[in-house]
């Protein structure tokens, strides 16, 4: 089994407890004990490290990011940006055991998923944000997103970009519309859907279309699920488990619907106006890929400025009419609307980059899985997906 499968297999617990096992020190840290002395002030630079192709590019320049730029112009701050999270699990690996051990990790600024963050958070190993500091994060994130499960107010993570886990079909090729969840099992679907691999890319929309409030689900919702879409893997009804390559099947016709998500969608859509995505009647999960600041950091005061640069609803445009994710800053719809260019003010009419009042109604930000329940789960999902 390699490193990476370990991880993912035993998820943060079961790591921890592993290397705990094995003489580690207790992995928890204290608030009070999480930074370290600021070297903002005497060194004007912040190490700010993302996933590929998530931020803005100049169209003549792929290698110039216009809203760093334009932070570093307005503050003196020099931006050291590297786009090396690829994956979640495989970037836990990497940091955690300079986490663990007390140690830097060379970054200042780290962008995660949140139930990532989440992981983070409740290890004791995201440092608490200056919100004073922070005036525009303050004054602009989108309500739905301020106070998640895991980590209440905000205080230590703040949203890079959000999205929807929805459903994506053809609506041509299947020659009716999907309204919901269950509209997934009918026999006309069978063999021709897929689901998400990952369990926490997974579990919040299928509980949704049980009917299941996810902010406060249980492990018997979560059984009565997988129950259901064992039944389906033995059936043949689903065709298979997928990451972000849901895409390709669907643009094929290999499969006429699936879970996908709404920065996707656009995309699908822009090359194939027969692909429809849809925020189901019983609702659909509403997430985020969140900044987080490590223990530890060098340039704390440094990161929270660029981290409230990007709230600034002029910044927060620039971004989302180029990434096409949901905005978390609804503030900038305004901005976009007012573009003297047709295409970019149309952006802010797409529900898919700021959604509307009758969809926002559908949102929400699920319960994140605890670490003790983690392992039973992970074993209970990963026995289905590789059935």
């Amino acid at each position: 089994m390699s490193r990476r499968a370990a991880l993912r297999g035993l998820g943060a617990a079961g790591l921890l407890a592993a290397l705990t096992g094995c003489g580690v020190p207790a992995a928890y840290v204290a608030e009070g004990k999480r930074s370290a002395p600021d070297r903002s002030a005497r060194e004007k630079s912040v190490s700010f490290s993302n996933w590929p192709m998530y931020i803005d590019t100049d169209e003549a320049d792929a290698a110039r990011r216009p809203t760093l730029e334009s932070f570093s112009k307005r503050t003196g701050i020099a931006v050291r940006y590297t786009e090396e999270i690829n994956d979640n699990d495989e970037f836990f690996g990497k940091v955690s055991p300079a986490l663990m051990n007390r140690q830097e990790t060379g970054h200042d600024v780290v962008v995660v998923s949140d139930w990532m963050a989440a992981r983070f958070v409740g290890l004791g190993w995201a440092q608490k944000m200056d919100r004073a500091a922070q005036p525009n994060v303050a004054k602009y994130l989108d309500p739905l997103l301020r106070s998640p499960s895991f980590d209440a107010g905000r205080m230590h993570t703040v949203p890079w970009q959000s999205g929807i886990t929805g459903i994506a079909y053809n609506r041509r090729k299947l020659g009716r519309e999907i309204r919901s969840v269950a509209d997934l099992w009918r026999p006309d679907l069978a063999g021709k859907v897929t689901l998400f691999s990952g369990l926490d890319e997974s579990f919040a929309l299928l509980m949704q279309g049980d009917g299941v409030d996810t902010t406060r689900w249980t492990e018997t919702d979560f059984d009565r699920v997988c129950d259901r879409i064992e039944r389906m893997v033995r059936s043949k009804h689903i065709r298979r488990f997928t990451g972000n390559d849901y895409t390709s099947d669907l643009s094929k016709g290999d499969v006429l619907a699936c879970q996908a998500y709404s920065g996707d969608a656009i995309q699908l859509k822009a090359d194939n106006p027969d692909i429809e995505f849809v925020v189901p009647e019983e609702g659909a999960e509403l997430w985020a890929e969140s900044m987080v600041v490590p223990n530890l950091a060098r340039h704390k005061a440094n990161a929270e400025a660029l981290i409230d640069h990007y709230y600034d609803p002029e910044i927060a445009a620039e971004l989302a009419a180029y990434v096409n994710y949901v905005c978390p800053v609804p503030a900038a719809q305004a901005v976009l609307a007012d573009s003297d260019d047709k295409e970019t003010a149309e952006l802010a009419e797409d529900p898919l980059i700021f959604p509307d009042a009758g969809m926002r109604k559908r949102l929400v930000v699920a319960r994140d899985i605890g670490p003790e329940e983690r392992p039973r789960l992970a074993r209970r999902w990963n026995g289905i997906v590789g059935l």
